[in-house]
């Protein structure tokens, strides 16, 4: 899953993106290094960040989602979003999967919205309110919580008739370093293995901070943490450096490891 961040505020490529040319030449440069996902961003959600209504995320979404599937018409594309509105603007616009952050927890709607369209929903793992998701939580047992919350939210949904059920444990979002390095070592018991996991440790702080690099220089240490939780059962990886973590997955793949 390749990320394209159409933000000015985005922590590693803010305003690289926001521009509907700049933007369409990235899908494109993600689709040749191998993506077989774009997941489109109208809002940073980095500690800080400027906080946008759904309308202005539409606005800011503009024609990108339509133009990318005009000039490559086998492309997925992933919206990443916690508003409902947003959805199901990008519904009529497109889109394959809705990637929530919030887990249904911003947007009460969210899960009935994921229910009509009938897209494939990627559920997060974070705190319970956009004020909050950031705040380092203590956990006793990081994978026995995640579980939990994974438990309670996919059987809210399969209630509600969202079938196609993707899992993020939400790493970087309100997690102590060391309770995230845990959850790289137990990948494989995450999710009770009913539902295929997504990794998005893409230029995380928890790598690079404790490295004292910048997010644009950990590539090495985030494809040896990519081929771990390969190996440990995940199924996405959402990333920025597509041709890197592609190679990866041909090492995985091949079993040269």
């Amino acid at each position: 899953m390749g990320i394209l961040n159409l933000t000015p505020d985005s922590f590693s490529d803010g305003g690289w993106f926001n521009e509907e040319k700049l933007a369409l030449e990235h899908a494109e440069k993600l689709l040749k290094e191998g993506a077989g996902l774009i997941d489109i961003g109208p809002q940073s959600t980095r500690p800080h960040a400027q906080f946008l209504s759904a309308e202005e995320e539409i606005k800011r979404l503009g024609n990108i989602i339509s133009q990318i599937k005009r000039f490559f018409p086998e492309t997925l594309i992933s919206l990443d979003t916690f508003y409902s509105q947003t959805v199901k603007f990008g519904f009529n616009e497109g889109i394959d999967m809705i990637n929530d952050i919030s887990g249904g927890q911003f947007d009460q709607k969210m899960f009935d919205v994921a229910a009509e369209t009938k897209l494939p929903y990627v559920l997060m793992h974070v705190n319970p309110s956009y004020e909050t998701m950031h705040d380092t939580i203590k956990f006793k047992d990081i994978v026995v919580e995640v579980n939990r919350y994974f438990s309670e939210r996919t059987h809210e949904l399969l209630q509600k008739g969202v079938k196609d059920i993707i899992l993020d444990p939400g790493f970087g979002f309100g997690k102590a370093v060391a309770d995230q390095m845990k959850m790289l070592d137990e990948i494989e018991y995450l999710g009770f293995e009913k539902f295929p996991l997504l990794i998005g440790i893409s230029r995380k702080s928890f790598i690079y901070k404790p490295l004292g690099k910048s997010p644009l220089d950990i590539n090495e240490e985030t494809q040896k943490l990519h081929l771990k939780v390969l190996k440990q059962g995940a199924k996405i990886l959402r990333v920025h450096d597509v041709a890197e973590a592609k190679k990866t997955l041909e090492v995985f793949l091949q079993g040269n490891y």
